[in-house]
C-alpha cells in the first residue's frame, strides 16, 4: 500500500503503545524492560513472545514471528495491511482517508465471478420472481434487515440465467467451471444452482467465495446444496461469519461456536452477534486456532441431538489439543439453536449462554448416556471411560474437581481412581523447528540480526561482505543496506513497515529472529560472522575455478587459474 507516506505510517504506528494494543488480544506480563505473553502464531505453551514498548515491535523467540503493531493485527485478524493501518489509526485517533479499502485478494478472476454472482442473486430476490422466496424467508422469521445484512439472494428457476450473464462478461471458460457455480456438458454451460435461496459463504476477510442454496418451493432429496471445494473455498480453513463476529467476540472476550449458518443468522437476528459456524464439518486444527485467537471464553452450542453431542465432543477434543478448554450449551428436545430460539425466544437462549456447563460435566453426561450405573459392567465401563477423559485434561483444578465428582457419584475410592491415572511427564515442548543450519547460515542469520539493529554493522557489511551466500539472506541484506543509504539510520519497526508488501522478506526476518534473543554484540563476534561468510565465498570461488580447470586444455591458462586459487586460499 503506497497511498500513505512512510512518515504518515510512522505517525500512525507511534500514535499507540504496542503493549496496550497487543494486550487487548493476549495477556502480557512485564519482565524487565519488555512484556511477555503466549505467542498466538504457533502452539505456544510457555510465554515466548516479547513486546518492546521502546522499540515498538513484538518478537517470538520460538517461532520467529516479528513485526510492528500493524503486522500483529494483520496476522491475528487475517486482514490486509491497509485495514490494519486504519484500525491502528482509529485507536490512536489519527484521521486518515483511505477510501474504500479493497479486501485481500479481491482482484482475482474467481473473486470477480463471485462478486457478479452475488449482485445477480441479491437483485433476483427483490424482483417479482423472488416473491415466493421472500414469503418463505418471512415464515422462517428472516426479515428484510437480515436479508440485506447477510446478502441472501435467489438463484432463478432457470438452468442458464447466471451462466449467460457471466459469458457476456467474457470470463475465461476454465475460470467459469473452476468457480463451482457453472457446469459444462455437450450442450454448453449451465448453472449448478437454480430455484434455490442463496446464502453466501465468506472467507476470513469477508469476500463471498461460495454459496449454500436452499430449496423453498419444491421437493428435493437435499434441502441444501453447497458449492464444492474450490481454490477459494476450503471448508476446513474457514469459519462462517468470522469477519462479522471477530471484533464483537474480542470485545466480549467470548465466542460461541455453532454448526450451521442458519443458527448463526438466527442468533444474530436477536442481537447475539459473537457467533461463528464450523461449515458443517468436524473442526480442524486451523479452525481451532482461529477460534482460540478470537476470545478466551469459548462456548460450544451445537444441535441438541446425538449427532450434535458427538460433534461437541469432537470439537472439544480438537480445542483441547491446542490448550483450550471450552464450555458447552446443550439444548433440550433435540433442537438446534435456530429452532430453540424460534420456540423459546431470546431470553431463554441468553440464559443458556449465561450458564454453560463445563466440558467435563458435558463429558460425564455424554459417557453416562445409555448406561445403567447400577449394573457392574456399565459402571466399570463408565469409570474407565471417565479416567481416559481425565487423562486428557491439562488443567489441574478441573482434573481435581472431576475426580471428586466421580468418587461421589460412583462410590469408588479416590485411591483407585488415582491409581489408574497416567502420570504425564513434563517434556519440554518443541515449539519451533530445530534449525540444523550450517555454520555459514548461522553466520548469515546472526549478522543480519544485528544489521537490523545497528548502523555500525551495516557499514561493516557494506565494506567487508556485500554478498551473502544464501539468496533469501542476500536479498534481505541488500534491502537493509539500501534502506540505510536512503534514510541514514536503521530502525527495525520502521524497516518492517517499509517492506510491508514483501511477504518473502518478512518471512526471512522471522527466520533471522527465530531462537535469537541477544541484545548486545561485540565487534569480535561480528568479525567472526564476517570471516565465516568470507570463507564460504572464497571456497565457493575456488570450487568454481577448479571445475573450470577441468575444462581447459591450454597449460598457460591452467597455470593462471591455479595461481588465482593459491591466492584465494591464502585468504581463507
Amino acid at each position: 500500500m503506497k497511498l500513505l507516506t512512510q512518515e504518515k505510517i510512522n505517525e500512525i504506528r507511534n500514535s499507540v503503545n504496542i503493549v496496550d494494543v497487543i494486550s487487548s488480544y493476549v495477556s502480557l506480563t512485564p519482565r524487565g524492560k519488555n512484556y511477555f505473553g503466549i505467542c498466538p502464531f504457533h502452539d505456544d505453551s510457555n510465554p515466548s513472545m516479547s513486546v518492546s514498548a521502546d522499540k515498538q515491535i513484538y518478537k517470538c523467540f520460538s517461532c520467529g514471528a516479528t513485526g510492528t503493531v500493524f503486522n500483529f493485527i494483520m496476522d491475528y485478524e487475517n486482514i490486509s495491511f491497509s485495514e490494519a493501518v486504519k484500525k491502528v489509526a482509529d485507536i490512536g485517533g489519527v484521521h486518515i482517508e483511505l477510501g474504500n479499502i479493497k479486501k485481500e485478494k479481491n482482484h482475482t478472476v474467481q473473486h470477480q465471478i463471485y462478486d457478479l454472482s452475488l449482485k445477480f442473486y441479491m437483485n433476483n430476490i427483490n424482483t417479482p420472481q423472488g416473491k415466493k422466496a421472500k414469503e418463505y424467508l418471512k415464515k422462517r422469521n428472516i426479515n428484510e434487515d437480515i436479508i440485506k445484512e447477510f446478502q441472501i439472494g435467489l438463484a432463478l428457476n432457470s438452468r442458464d440465467a447466471l451462466s449467460k450473464i457471466l459469458k457476456k462478461k467474457n470470463f475465461d471458460e476454465k475460470e467459469l467451471t473452476k468457480s463451482g457455480l457453472i457446469g459444462k456438458n455437450e450442450y454448453g454451460f449451465y448453472d449448478l444452482f437454480y430455484g434455490r435461496i442463496m446464502f453466501p459463504l465468506y472467507d476470513l476477510s469477508g469476500n463471498v467465495i461460495a454459496y449454500s442454496g436452499r430449496i423453498y418451493d419444491r421437493e428435493d432429496n437435499s434441502k441444501y446444496f453447497n458449492t464444492r471445494e474450490t481454490e477459494l473455498f476450503k471448508k476446513g480453513e474457514l469459519l462462517y461469519n468470522y469477519h462479522r463476529a471477530k471484533d464483537i467476540a474480542r470485545q466480549k472476550n467470548q465466542i460461541i461456536i455453532m454448526e450451521g449458518f442458519m443458527d448463526v443468522i438466527r442468533a444474530h437476528s436477536i442481537g447475539i452477534k459473537n457467533c461463528v459456524a464450523s461449515m458443517g464439518t468436524a473442526i480442524t486444527n486451523k479452525q481451532a486456532n482461529l477460534i482460540k485467537k478470537m476470545a478466551k471464553e469459548i462456548i460450544l452450542c451445537f444441535d441438541g441431538d446425538e449427532a450434535g453431542a458427538k460433534a461437541t465432543k469432537a470439537c472439544a477434543e480438537e480445542l483441547n489439543k491446542i490448550g483450550t478448554i471450552p464450555k458447552v450449551i446443550r439444548l433440550e428436545e433435540n433442537l438446534d439453536p435456530d429452532e430453540y430460539i424460534i420456540k423459546y425466544g431470546k431470553d431463554a437462549f441468553e440464559k443458556k449462554i449465561a450458564n454453560p456447563i463445563s466440558i467435563m460435566d458435558f463429558e460425564l453426561s455424554y459417557l453416562k448416556n445409555n448406561k445403567n450405573l447400577n449394573d457392574a459392567e456399565d459402571k466399570t465401563l463408565y469409570i474407565k471411560q471417565v479416567i481416559d477423559e481425565i487423562n486428557k485434561i491439562d488443567d489441574d483444578i478441573l482434573k481435581e474437581v472431576t475426580i471428586k465428582k466421580i468418587v461421589s457419584e460412583t462410590n469408588i475410592s479416590e485411591e483407585v481412581i488415582r491409581k489408574h491415572l497416567t502420570q504425564k511427564k513434563k517434556v519440554p515442548k518443541k515449539d519451533a523447528k530445530i534449525i540444523n543450519s550450517s555454520k555459514y547460515e548461522k553466520a548469515e542469520k546472526n549478522l543480519l540480526y544485528f544489521m537490523l539493529k545497528s548502523p555500525e554493522i551495516i557499514k561493516m557489511y557494506d565494506k567487508k561482505v556485500t554478498f551473502m551466500p544464501t539468496k533469501e539472506y542476500r536479498l534481505l541484506a541488500r534491502e537493509i543496506s539500501m534502506y540505510y543509504k536512503e534514510h541514514g539510520n536503521i530502525d527495525e519497526a520502521n524497516f518492517i513497515d517499509y517492506i510491508e508488501g514483501d511477504t518473502d522478506l518478512i518471512e526471512t526476518i522471522k527466520k533471522v529472529n527465530q531462537n535469537m534473543s541477544a541484545a548486545a554484540y561485540t565487534l569480535e563476534e561480528i568479525e567472526d560472522y564476517i570471516n565465516v561468510i568470507k570463507e564460504y565465498n572464497i571456497n565457493n570461488a575456488i570450487e568454481r575455478m577448479q571445475a573450470k580447470m577441468q575444462e581447459i586444455v591450454d597449460p598457460i591458462e591452467k597455470a593462471e587459474i591455479a595461481q588465482k586459487i593459491i591466492d584465494l586460499k591464502k585468504g581463507v
